[in-house]
């Protein structure tokens, strides 16, 4: 049986060469391309693709959005993006609301079905420099948490506190200590984290909790 599919892509060129592509290779079939994610959905339930190529800025409501409500009405669809946008937030943002696979669209005509093969297989494809990407976060995120893994418990705790906003002299009043002590703490806090500023250690500290 062929692939069913669905295209949502605001580019009528682009969306009707991804049409054309599938209708006329073996084992595919388009059932529906959409400019609008609301439109997209709206004919879901009707259409119940086994595939979904998903672009992320549209016009009304992102594709980033239209995944979770995707996932939401008819869990087993598989979602692929298929997007210019190569910036790690979005392709997290897209993985996290139920995405399969992230291309970007140069990808070339017979790796597009090859993914789309793969994601009804268990597979979760990606373009190389996406695959990169991610990588590259998974290795920054692990240094971050190697890096707070060396505060010590007093430097957590200032750290904490500077990340509450509480002053200098505010975190020496709270750990009944002197300011100058706060100071060496945040000496230490800087090095270990490899950062040079209160507002780099704060960002890296509440990363944590992405960890």
């Amino acid at each position: 049986m062929s692939i069913r599919v669905i295209i949502v892509e605001d580019d009528h060129k682009i969306r009707k060469s991804l049409a054309i592509l599938l209708d006329g290779s073996h084992g595919f079939r388009c059932i529906g391309d959409y400019e609008s994610a609301e439109a997209a959905l709206r004919e879901l339930p009707m259409k119940k693709p086994d595939v979904v190529l998903m672009d992320i800025h549209l016009g009304g409501m992102s594709g980033i959005e239209a995944v979770r409500e995707i996932k939401e009405i008819l869990p087993q669809i598989q979602v692929i993006m298929l997007t210019v946008f190569e910036d790690s937030a979005k392709i997290f943002h897209a993985l996290q609301a139920g995405a399969v696979g992230y291309l970007i669209k140069t990808t070339p005509a017979d790796e597009i079905l090859k993914a789309i093969r793969d994601v009804m297989k268990g597979g979760s494809p990606m373009s190389p420099q996406i695959a990169r990407k991610v990588v590259q976060s998974f290795y920054k995120d692990h240094e971050i948490h190697d890096d707070l893994l060396k505060l010590t418990p007093r430097e957590e705790e200032v750290l904490t506190l500077l990340a509450r906003g509480l002053l200098y002299k505010e975190i020496a009043n709270e750990l009944y200590i002197s300011k100058d002590t706060v100071h060496n703490h945040l000496r230490n806090i800087y090095q270990k984290l490899q950062v040079r500023t209160r507002t780099e250690a704060v960002v890296k500290y509440l990363k944590r909790d992405n960890l």
